[in-house]
């Protein structure tokens, strides 16, 4: 007969606490020293909890009383009927009470019949016939009379026939059936674990429990994170589906104590339930895993292994263990893991904000909320803890009933002297690492957290600190982690490595190897001591106390002191006296507003890879020529006094140069043209360029060329020669040019390589298009803007590889229809072009690029913002929207996400297709009825905006002063997106009404809503959809209307199927206008 019970799919209440799992009803005399005995042995054995009458009660209690609340408080009851049982008041009291149990929810009953027959039970024939006799003579009719009636209830639920059957067995069946209703009751977390129903169901799928083969997964995550309280939950909710269960808690110190056999020990007592085993050498233990687990169904976890060495000792093999057994490994070594050969890695997460949130509080308010006055308090140390629940516990339980001026206090001395119970754990793993992983570690926390993978192995690879192997260990032990190629570490991980440096000497950082905070690069250099250890100073921007640090004026002399710097980056100080030395072990120097003319001349730079002298007093870098075959970036943006750049020849290896804002540089060396690996080029806003070697356009590496603003480089006078070449009676009899005499050496110079940016018809152009213009085969960028072009070539149609291209505030009528082949164009800029009156067609065919990007994803605009002379203003909208409907199909089909699109044309109204609109520059927008839906891809926003003339607005001139974007009161913050455009009194046309229309990914606004309520709620009521305006020095900006639209798959398909009707991909759709 098949063991069933009642109430099987019963629920436990919510508020339903259970004593105990199992209530075992018997008649002593007859089984308590055999089959019953075996029975709670082997309930024992499964860490099952049962309540048994001889070892439960407290002398001086009284009995009944004690097993009503027994039998109440227990999840599931066993009946045992045997032959005396019905001859026992007791057992019938107490069956009375488990038959009232049967329609108790979460309560099951389970009747088995040892030695009686169940026809017997429920008939109450033979020996229970005879004892009711007994009782109707000496009790009231209604008791006996309850008790049968509570007997036949119980007896005909199905139940257990064990007669003549080997007990062994079917106790077996009974605990697979107790097992069976206990696994499904649900797990009950302790008050201080938080966050982890999900990880436990997540880490339970990868167990694939219903599956006969042996598996084995590891738990994986820095220290403190939470592997040891995920793998106690799961284990608690598990375990008693396994006929053996073994948890051995910090495997590594055991192994350090007693060796391998102290772990197999463990192991098999925990598993064999025998607390005296006798185990003498490996050979011994592991021939008992082999043949005593084989058979086995069993769930072993191994806790904190730091060293593979500890697995190989245990030997034990999957093969050896018992069909559907289960190993969980917990280390914070990933490679450990694999290299054991697990099934399956399962890396636990950060507490994203709002569980951080609820275990703080419970912590530190013994509550789910914060308290009052605290809320600042508590958001700066979730800030400081990030997600990491040890650190979350540790400090909520110090700062537990301290007032608020002892909360600032604490959170004071935080920043400077981290907690050691945090701090000790963290650095277990760092004490195991090889000295040069050290050095990464240390850099990275000091230096270098959130530079891409690619930059942060070129600094360490100078630094000779093997960055490809050092890494992977890193992310291995849990230290690091790369997120869409961006190295990132935990910040109290960055306070551990900074901890560290401290340790050599507290108070005196002059004998540090790695200075990072400015109170610390001031005391160093102020104290013009020399530094023997001193490698690196590192400084990064300090918004904070920016003010403070531009406030401090340092002696430049100081630096000679400091011969084994390798590394240099200064930011905000001011420095005054000379610079006589600086160490020639410099690789990377980055120092911001460097005061002096020049660097000095006893600088040997042969080691350096980056140079970066922003707003800097340079004149030139250096007398002379210096051997720089490893410099790779210069960047002297914005230095007004640069004059020159040094001979190019001697930088061979050269693949970025930033010369922004260089207003006095006239001229770049020639010598430029011999940089084969030169793939950034940045001139914008040089206004007295006149000349560029005609070399540059033979570069084929060059992938972004900015010359915006240099609106002498192509000045008008050589446009009109360029119109008069072919002109016979512009030339003398020599050939030679005589109108713009004064002008004619540059253009010679120029017209070779130049002649693309010089407008020619399709059918004029063939033979004119150079072979230079075909040399820059990677161009991805070019930025023509305020250049003062009139026209445009056709031959830019060869840069197949462009994918942005400005060409806005120029002054030319329209553009070449080549624009169409750019297949990968992404960015098209036309604002500010006031003579523009036709429009190209767009390209049809668009490709996105397959090359990463910086932020892992990839954006799209197309701006034609204040161009009062374009024509055919109807069909911009067609245009953009048509072009915008191809990006989001390609995107559709890309590895690389398309996170948003921007478009500015002339239009005064919001298209129809927007079916949520309003007036004003705000209305509310909600995505949580689409969270979940798979068809869903994002959001198109708009808005109408124009400017108005008004000399009141007192306001600064920005490059951007409009954004559009999300904003919730509630938090109040606000994430926006700028509008492209460059506002500025003498340059906007006012009075023209324009439409920005904005996609965001579904990615992009899920990102969003999660920032702006800092991750604590899943409801995103409440959030507007809203413009923010900062209004430019003489303008007023007024926002007209705004409007969005969930978009889905099935709009993008629709979208198509009417491009097509239309007949030609070209056409510009209409959508609901």
């Amino acid at each position: 007969m098949a063991l069933a019970c009642n109430n099987l799919q019963s629920g436990c209440s919510a508020s339903m606490r259970w004593k105990y799992d199992v209530f075992v009803s018997f008649r002593g005399e007859d089984t308590r020293n055999n089959f019953t005995d075996h029975l709670f042995g082997a309930l024992h054995n499964k860490g099952i909890v049962s309540f048994r009458d001889d070892t439960k009660l407290k002398k001086g209690e009284h009995i009944s009383s004690e097993l009503l609340q027994a039998i109440q408080g227990s999840r599931i009851l066993i009946v045992i009927f045997s032959t005396n049982y019905a001859s026992s008041t007791w057992c019938l009291q107490e069956l009375a009470k488990i038959a009232h149990c049967i329609q108790v929810p979460g309560q099951s009953v389970l009747p088995i019949f040892y030695d009686v027959s169940p026809s017997e039970v429920r008939k109450q024939t033979g020996d229970y016939e005879k004892a009711f006799q007994e009782h109707e003579e000496k009790f009231k009719a209604t008791k006996v009379q309850r008790w049968r009636g509570a007997l036949k209830q119980v007896a005909d639920l199905s139940g257990c026939d064990v007669r003549d059957k080997p007990q062994y067995a079917e106790i077996g069946k009974i605990i697979k059936e107790v097992t069976c209703l206990l696994g499904n009751k649900p797990s009950i977390l302790p008050a201080d674990i938080v966050g982890m129903n999900s990880p436990v169901e997540e880490l339970e799928n990868l167990l694939v429990l219903d599956s006969d083969d042996v598996r084995v997964v590891g738990i994986c995550g820095m220290g403190g994170i939470g592997k040891t309280t995920l793998a106690t939950a799961l284990y608690a909710r598990i375990s008693n589906q396994f006929d053996a269960c073994c948890f051995i808690h910090d495997v590594s110190k055991i192994y350090g104590d007693h060796g391998p056999i102290g772990i197999q020990k463990q192991l098999l007592c925990q598993t064999l339930n025998e607390e005296n085993l006798q185990i003498s050498n490996l050979y011994m233990a592991s021939n008992l895993i082999r043949t005593r687990l084989c058979q086995i169904k069993s769930l072993v976890v191994l806790d904190n292994v730091d060293e593979g060495e500890q697995l190989d000792k245990l030997l034990m093999k999957t093969e050896w263990l018992g069909t559907g057994s289960r190993i969980i490994i917990i280390s914070r070594d990933g490679h450990i893991l694999r290299e054991h050969g697990v099934d399956e890695v399962y890396r636990v997460r950060l507490l994203d904000r709002k569980d951080a949130l609820q275990l703080f509080c419970r912590k530190a308010f013994k509550s789910d909320d914060i308290m009052s006055g605290y809320i600042y308090l508590t958001y700066d140390v979730l800030n400081y803890v990030g997600g990491l629940p040890l650190a979350i516990k540790v400090l909520g339980s110090f700062l537990y009933g301290r007032d608020v001026s002892e909360w600032r206090s604490a959170l004071s001395r935080l920043r400077d002297n981290p907690r050691i119970d945090i701090m000790n754990v963290l650095r277990m793993s760092f004490d195991g690492l090889e000295d040069t992983e050290k050095d990464i570690f240390l850099d990275i926390a000091c230096f270098f957290n959130r530079y891409s993978e690619t930059r942060l192995k070129k600094i360490l690879d100078f630094r000779g600190f093997h960055p490809e192997i050092g890494l992977r260990v890193l992310i291995d032990k849990s230290f690091i982690t790369r997120e869409k190629q961006i190295i990132c570490m935990h910040d109290l991980l960055r306070e551990l490595g900074k901890s560290i440096i401290r340790e050599i000497s507290p108070k005196e950082p002059r004998k540090w190897n790695r200075l990072w905070d400015y109170k610390d690069v001031h005391n160093v250099i102020s104290e013009n001591m020399a530094t023997e250890n001193l490698e690196a100073i590192v400084m990064q921007y300090d918004s904070e106390n920016c003010k403070e640090i531009q406030k401090i004026t340092l002696r430049a002399e100081a630096l000679a002191k400091m011969s084994r710097l390798k590394l240099l980056k200064l930011m905000m100080f001011n420095f005054s006296g000379n610079v006589n030395f600086l160490s020639s072990e410099l690789g990377y120097l980055y120092w911001d507003r460097y005061h002096v003319s020049s660097l000095p001349s006893s600088f040997q730079p042969y080691k350096l890879v980056e140079l970066v002298l922003r707003h800097s007093n340079i004149k030139k870098l250096w007398e002379g020529t210096k051997n720089l075959p490893n410099l790779t970036l210069i960047d002297l943006s914005h230095s007004k006094n640069l004059i020159m750049m040094p001979n190019f020849e001697d930088i061979p290896n050269l693949e970025r140069l930033d010369l922004e804002g260089c207003i006095k540089l006239v001229k770049i060396d020639p010598s430029i043209g011999t940089l084969r690996r030169l793939s950034r080029l940045n001139l914008k806003n040089c206004i007295n360029l006149i000349s560029i070697p005609n070399n540059i356009f033979g570069l084929n590496s060059l992938e972004d060329l900015s010359l915006s603003g240099c609106p002498n480089l192509f000045n008008n006078k050589l446009l009109e020669l360029q119109r008069q070449i072919g002109k016979p009676e512009m030339l003398d009899n020599k050939g030679s040019i005589t109108q713009y005499q004064t002008k004619s050496f540059i253009y010679k110079f120029l017209e070779p390589h130049f002649r693309f940016l010089f407008f020619r018809k399709p059918q004029d152009s063939v033979g004119l298009l150079l072979p230079s213009l075909s040399c820059l085969s990677r161009l991805q960028y070019l930025d023509l803007s305020f250049c003062n072009l009139l026209q445009t070539p056709y031959a830019i149609g060869l840069l197949h590889c462009l994918e942005t291209l400005y060409l806005g505030g120029n002054n030319f009528v329209t553009l070449p229809s080549s624009i169409k082949e750019l297949s990968k164009l992404r960015k098209l800029n036309l604002e500010h072009c006031k003579q523009l009156k036709y429009l190209p067609e767009l390209p049809s065919k668009n490709v996105l690029s397959v090359r990463r990007t910086a932020f892992s994803y990839h954006d799209a605009e197309f701006n034609i913002f204040d161009c009062p002379s374009l024509i055919d203003i109807e069909c911009c909208y067609g245009m953009a929207f048509s072009w915008m409907i191809r990006l989001l199909q390609v995107h559709m089909q890309s590895e690389i996400p398309m996170e948003e699109i921007k478009i500015v044309i002339p239009q005064t109204e919001i298209p129809k297709w927007f079916n949520k609109q309003n007036v004003g520059s705000s209305m509310s927008i909600d995505p949580s009825p689409f969270m979940h839906d798979k068809n869903w891809i994002g959001v198109a926003c708009c808005l109408t905006f124009v400017a108005h003339d008004d000399p009141t607005k007192l306001g600064r001139q920005e490059p951007y002063v409009l954004g559009f974007g999300f904003h919730s009161k509630q938090h109040g913050r606000g994430i926006y997106s700028d509008i492209p455009i460059r506002l500025g009194k003498d340059l906007v046309t006012v009075e023209l009404d324009h439409l920005f229309l904005t996609f965001f990914s579904r990615e992009r606004v899920i990102r969003s809503m999660c920032s702006i309520t800092e991750g604590l709620h899943d409801d995103f009521s409440g959030i507007e959809l809203t413009a923010l305006v900062l209004h430019p020095l003489g303008l007023l900006l007024e926002v007209k209307n705004c409007g969005y639209r969930w978009i889905f798959k099935e709009d993008l398909e629709q979208l198509n199927q009417q491009r097509r009707y239309t007949g030609s991909g070209n056409s510009s759709l209409q959508p609901y206008y």
